[in-house]
């Protein structure tokens, strides 16, 4: 069960380890149920090394006609995604669940024995959104996703786990279908507050940046939050490769592991 925006206010998107669903409401509304829908998926915060990654999906009635100003978040202001997603809060026939996966969640699987790709996070990330949509008693019919992958593997997959549905899988698809605009639209609003508070939930101070590697204030940032023998707090993505760089340039401790030194001269066996 996820936090509905009743419950958070528009507050509560932190989520410092794990996961978390942020739902428009916890059941569908009756008009999700009785008409066919189509719905729309998008990310935001794939690329920074500080904060969580957020999946949203927007879904509405197949013959609604959603706000025209709806595009593609990067395309926007914050002031603007702010003004929009107040109104996607609240249009009456158009429903949205987020998923937020935290910096620790990204980085635990992504260095795990069995390690899972940020392509395989993702993927799992829109299966279980689309689920939970399906659960709800959302009549879906059509889905839209935004992807910077191979679409047509991808949308082969989606075919796959969910046979009942029509699917578009296409890079852009946030410019391009209004419904994934929306969906972009809340999983960057989510994404801008959830940085901001994960960061004060965890007690760390300073400016931040925007969170992605390039940036020269975020570059900071790492740097002064290292410890050289515990790494980085639950804030970082600690799989990055731009933490591997922080971490040797500030003569980090190196740490040995056998499991590793086993799977490199073949002695590690299954157990």
């Amino acid at each position: 069960m996820g936090t509905t925006e009743e419950e958070c206010g528009h507050e509560d998107y932190s989520c410092t380890i794990g996961t978390k669903l942020i739902l428009k409401s916890q059941e569908a509304e009756a008009w999700a149920k009785e008409v066919s829908c189509r719905l729309g998926i998008d990310e935001a915060g794939r690329g920074p090394v500080l904060g969580p990654m957020v999946y949203a999906a927007a879904y509405a009635p197949c013959d609604h006609t959603l706000n025209r100003e709806f595009n593609d978040s990067k395309q926007l202001t914050a002031e603007k995604r702010e003004t929009l997603f107040k109104g996607i809060k609240t249009e009456p026939c158009l429903g949205y669940v987020a998923e937020v996966l935290s910096a620790h969640f990204i980085s635990t699987s992504m260095l795990s024995r069995d390690r899972v790709s940020l392509n395989v996070i993702a993927m799992n990330s829109t299966f279980k959104i689309i689920q939970h949509v399906l659960d709800s008693g959302v009549k879906l019919t059509e889905v839209f996703i935004d992807t910077v992958g191979d679409a047509e593997r991808y949308q082969a997959r989606l075919s796959q786990q969910f046979p009942s549905l029509k699917f578009t899988v296409c890079p852009k698809a946030d410019a391009l279908f209004p419904v994934v605009s929306a969906a972009s639209i809340v999983a960057k609003v989510i994404r801008d507050h959830a940085l901001i508070q994960c960061q004060k939930d965890l007690g760390l101070s300073g400016e931040i940046g925007t969170g992605y590697p390039a940036d020269p204030a975020t570059q900071t940032w790492l740097k002064s939050h290292v410890d050289l023998v515990f790494g980085f707090p639950h804030l970082v993505r600690s799989s990055w490769e731009t933490c591997v760089r922080v971490l040797n340039d500030g003569g980090a401790v190196s740490v040995s592991w056998e499991a590793d030194a086993d799977k490199e001269s073949g002695e590690g066996g299954q157990g």
